[in-house]
């Protein structure tokens, strides 16, 4: 991984002090690293700091005496581009095709084959503003990589989203848009739980915290994968950049999954989400039913819940698929002895097709831990791992290796 030049656009944030980690982190991981600064970004950082961490010149003027052409070079130079921190008026001037700046220039004149990431840091009302979330889905729609952002107190003093990503994680991204895996896969994951609603305030779900596809996630994206993470509303998110869509009820993730399935092509999928067998059909209270998610139901009730099953998205998956697709399921059991747990894997291979289980017991959990077991259709077992993150190692591994060309 050492040995790439990395070209970062260092704009006006007060969070480019944090961006002085990330690019002493990269130079110290055997990056070359050279940084164009806007005008404002100086106000915040001095082109010293920036000069002693890269050891080379910090650039800022298009017009520069002997820089006339420096845009077009600097766009030849770099293996990857990296906004950050990048601000609202950055990404709404990019959106908008400036170039009357050498970082509007560098954006117009990029390489569109080599990555180009941005780590956006903001005021949360400016980040959800629609001005900023419409020129965000523009430049993602133009192939640019955005790092998520973090949730908490911003500089200003407000809650929300809007932080800048932390160093570690942006070292991370950028590594993992540069890896050059022996075969580059396309896979969907879904991550975390569903729920149904009772009522207009409650719902019925389950314990899953979406850790687990979470890392899967993470993983295959350091790995140089593109993958596209169906993610539950609250469930864990990656620490890599990816394509993501959030998703509530049985009915938004099977939707999802039949619209995303059909009109994309992906080399495998990866189905860790917790997917509640039922559904709320009605609810039964003082003799009346009510359909579930209208109005609210008084707290002194004792309501009878009408429970109808859904069906199982994992068998549906091959068939909305609109090419071939490897499929990973997961079985989760409790208490399982080791007869019923494989009755229970052998049950899901034979209604799914899947080509690979992972099977955890949730007894087994130890630490935040929850080992894995890997089984194919024949009954063997592929691997056995004692973390989340050596399934997530171990799931890539079996997939690149097993995965057939298109």
């Amino acid at each position: 991984m050492s040995g790439s030049n990395i070209l970062c656009i260092v704009t006006g944030s007060i969070a480019a002090y944090k961006a002085c980690e990330a690019i002493s982190q990269l130079v110290q991981r055997g990056h070359a690293v050279r940084v164009v600064a806007t005008e404002a970004a100086l106000r915040f950082v001095g082109p010293a700091t920036l000069e002693g961490l890269t050891g080379r010149p910090v650039l800022s003027d298009l017009f520069a005496p002997g820089a006339a052409l420096e845009h077009i070079e600097l766009t030849r130079w770099a293996d990857l581009i990296i906004v950050c921190p990048a601000t609202a008026n950055t990404l709404n001037r990019f959106a908008a095709g400036l170039a009357d700046d050498l970082s509007g220039a560098l954006f117009l004149a990029r390489d569109p084959k080599k990555p180009f990431l941005v780590a956006p840091a903001m005021n949360p009302a400016m980040w959800a503003h629609p001005a900023t979330v419409a020129s965000a889905e523009k430049l993602k729609d133009w192939g640019v990589r955005f790092l998520p952002v973090g949730q908490g107190r911003t500089a200003c003093g407000e809650m929300g989203e809007g932080r800048l990503a932390e160093p570690d994680a942006i070292v991370s991204a950028v590594e993992a848009a540069l890896a050059r895996p022996a075969r580059r896969l396309r896979v969907l994951v879904t991550s975390g739980g569903t729920a149904e609603p009772i009522d207009g305030v409650r719902v019925l779900t389950n314990t899953s915290t979406g850790r687990t596809g979470a890392l899967i996630t993470g993983q295959l994206v350091r790995g140089g994968h593109e993958v596209v993470l169906l993610r539950a509303r609250g469930a864990a998110r990656p620490g890599a950049p990816c394509t993501e869509e959030t998703f509530f009820t049985f009915a938004d993730l099977a939707a999802a999954l039949e619209r995303r399935l059909g009109s994309e092509r992906f080399d495998a999928i990866i189905h860790a989400a917790a997917v509640s067998d039922f559904r709320v059909e009605g609810v039964a209270t003082n003799g009346e039913v009510q359909l579930a998610a209208a109005g609210k139901l008084a707290s002194g009730s004792s309501p009878l819940l009408r429970l109808s099953p859904n069906p199982k998205l994992v068998d549906r998956l091959r068939g909305w698929s609109a090419g071939p697709l490897r499929i990973v399921a997961f079985k989760l059991t409790r208490g399982a002895d080791a007869p019923a747990a494989r009755a229970a894997v052998q049950e899901l291979f034979a209604h799914s097709g899947a080509d690979l289980v992972v099977h955890n017991d949730l007894d087994a959990a130890q630490n935040g831990e929850l080992p894995a077991d890997i089984h194919r259709p024949d009954g063997s077992q592929a691997a056995r791992c004692a973390t989340r993150a050596g399934l997530a190692e171990t799931l890539e591994r079996l997939l690149v290796n097993e995965t057939p060309a298109r």
